[in-house]
């Protein structure tokens, strides 16, 4: 199954993805009788994704959604979600970007960081160069995020308690990391400095976890490209590990890596393209960049 959030006159609804278009999850609720939650926010609280996904394969709903899905020139796609409680971050996870860097390769624990929900943005929504600094770059990641509730889970189990994954983009500050290695947090920290969607992917449409390419592009372009069987730390180890430090919750989110990153400057367009994804794109502009 594979989850959008759309913008409407009422605000930011969950629709489902399908081939031709999107089924708005309100518009299903008013012409099947059902009571999903309707934002995807909601859906991940309420632990909805699995039950809603059975009942989608039955077949005699499959009139009913041709019926009201929407086409994709109709919507407008937001953030999938506004205010995770966690949103983590994962340093040289790609073994290309290590030697890129001519840096030690990680050890039993991965370098780790946090982003405020304030730097949340969402697909088509605009980078914006803070003042501060004079180099910014953008980095395409696979998110995965959290669908239960769990602590101290092990790697075998971590699939259990994740909802899916999704494209995400990861801002940084280079200058300012520059100055001192303890600056990584400050260097991530400003408004629009992480982006994410456009969907949520459930694992049951993802056959072979490391297989997934991703890419980091620029105005079209693609700057780094790599395998997640690439990487230092599994998708199942990074969860587990976050469960061994914090109780993990339904929307957190884990970014796992980057390929590696490109400068971005006003005009841009930075985006995210992870292998039988939708991509995740989103225009830079500077501060005094006209409306």
């Amino acid at each position: 199954m594979r989850l959008v959030s759309i913008r409407t006159e009422r605000g930011e609804e969950a629709a489902i993805v399908r081939k031709n278009g999107v089924i708005p999850v309100k518009s299903l609720n008013e012409s099947a009788g059902t009571v999903w939650s309707e934002s995807v926010w909601l859906i991940l609280q309420n632990d909805e994704q699995t039950r809603l996904r059975t009942w989608l394969q039955q077949s005699d709903v499959d009139r009913l959604l041709e019926r009201i899905t929407q086409k994709w020139d109709d919507v407008v796609c937001a953030p999938l979600y506004r205010y995770p409680r966690k949103i983590w971050g994962i340093g040289m996870n790609y073994r290309q970007k290590v030697e890129d860097l001519a840096s030690t390769p990680p050890v039993a624990d991965p370098i780790i960081f946090m982003k405020p929900d304030t730097s949340l943005i969402g697909p088509g929504d605009a980078i914006i160069l803070p003042k501060q600094s004079n180099h910014v770059t953008a980095e395409g990641e696979i998110g995965i995020i959290i669908g239960k509730t769990c602590k101290d889970i092990k790697e075998d189990e971590a699939h259990n308690f994740i909802a899916g994954i999704t494209p995400t983009l990861d801002m940084t500050a280079q200058d300012i990391h520059a100055k001192n290695p303890r600056f990584l947090g400050k260097s991530k920290c400003f408004d629009t400095f992480f982006s994410f969607g456009p969907e949520l992917v459930t694992l049951d449409e993802i056959p072979d976890f490391t297989t997934l390419t991703v890419e980091t592009k620029r105005n079209g372009d693609v700057i780094h490209q790599n395998s997640v069987s690439n990487s230092y730390y599994s998708p199942w180890f990074l969860v587990s590990y976050f469960s061994q430090l914090m109780t993990l919750l339904p929307g957190d989110i884990i970014m796992t890596g980057t390929p590696g990153s490109t400068a971005i400057v006003s005009g841009d367009r930075a985006e995210c393209q992870i292998s039988g994804l939708l991509p995740l794109v989103n225009p830079v502009i500077g501060l005094s960049y006209p409306k």
